[in-house]
């Protein structure tokens, strides 16, 4: 007879278990809470059907908790058990910094606004893309190491969302980024070039009184977000330049979205869309345009020409 400690199995299986009706009460609440992570899993890696009101998301969901309960209506008698493991696992990820509860509610909460407020995207398509404008020059006007432009993007991530919390560590950059973003556009007062020339502006020229046109505020707000460790790049239309942040994938596009619209910027993003770009990789870039309100504001209507990345 197989004995843990001195206990026999049968004696084991007998202290484990849970009386009716409080078992299927926990069967019921465990199957919610394996679901909700398992859910969230399946809908950032499986394709998106768009059925209307995202109705292949509410079966998928009703599919899983359906399984998960007939399983663990199975192992009845491992209720506690199966208890225990699940909450060791949360406590685990949330002391050490892995996936632990506020990452569950994070994820759920960011999912379930995504899945009614979707963004609107625009595809690149590289093949179309042509030699970047006076590529040179602009990649010497971003002086994304100059101490003045380093300063000025560090006092924008104290005056704005310094106090913003709850998200997970890889979006703290992207929020800093937000803030140097709501700095500059606030402030920025368009001065067009001189006639008959295309004037290229350094960032700490412009910096000085945050003042130019469409190149001059890409150069300043890509320099700005490089200098604390945001990814920028420009983007060529005709006749106009604006500047792009990543943010990641579709994943980081949902929290990122939540973030916007509900925490950082909701009244500037009050009935309005993300807009954003997908690249040949598959990654998203939202718009910082002069003329956008909010991180991810509406495109100026022009054929995109040409793109230039800041590693």
């Amino acid at each position: 007879m197989i004995k843990f400690g001195n206990l026999s199995y049968q004696q084991l299986k007998e202290k484990i278990r849970i009386d009716s009706p409080w078992d299927s009460i926990i069967i019921f609440i465990l199957s919610l809470l394996f679901t909700i992570p398992i859910f969230i899993i399946c809908h950032q890696n499986l394709i998106d059907i768009k059925w209307s009101l995202q109705l292949d998301r509410i079966f998928l969901f009703l599919l899983i908790i359906f399984l998960i309960h007939f399983i663990l209506k199975k192992l009845r008698k491992l209720t506690l058990i199966s208890v225990v493991l699940y909450f060791l696992f949360l406590i685990f990820g949330t002391v050490f910094g892995g996936y632990g509860f506020n990452s569950v509610f994070e994820d759920y909460r960011s999912m379930v606004y995504a899945m009614s407020d979707n963004p609107y995207p625009q595809d690149i398509i590289v093949s179309k893309l042509l030699p970047f404008p006076n590529k040179y020059k602009i990649l010497n006007a971003i002086e994304y190491d100059n101490p003045k432009v380093r300063s000025f993007s560090i006092m924008a991530t104290n005056k704005h969302f310094k106090e913003v919390k709850g998200f997970k560590n890889e979006y703290f950059t992207i929020i800093q980024c937000f803030a140097v973003f709501k700095e500059i556009n606030s402030r920025w007062h368009y001065v067009s070039d001189p006639k008959g020339s295309d004037y290229i502006a350094t960032a700490t020229e412009s910096l000085e009184y945050l003042s130019g046109d469409c190149d001059d505020h890409s150069i300043l707000m890509a320099a700005c977000i490089r200098s604390i460790g945001g990814t920028p790049r420009l983007i060529h239309t005709k006749g106009h330049i604006y500047p792009e942040i990543y943010i990641g994938n579709k994943t980081d596009l949902e929290a990122i979205n939540y973030l916007i619209k509900k925490v950082l910027f909701p009244r500037e993003t009050m009935n309005n869309s993300l807009h954003y770009h997908i690249d040949e990789r598959g990654d998203i870039w939202l718009n910082l345009d002069y003329t956008a309100k909010f991180p991810g504001g509406p495109f100026m209507s022009e054929e995109i020409l040409g793109a230039l990345t800041l590693e």
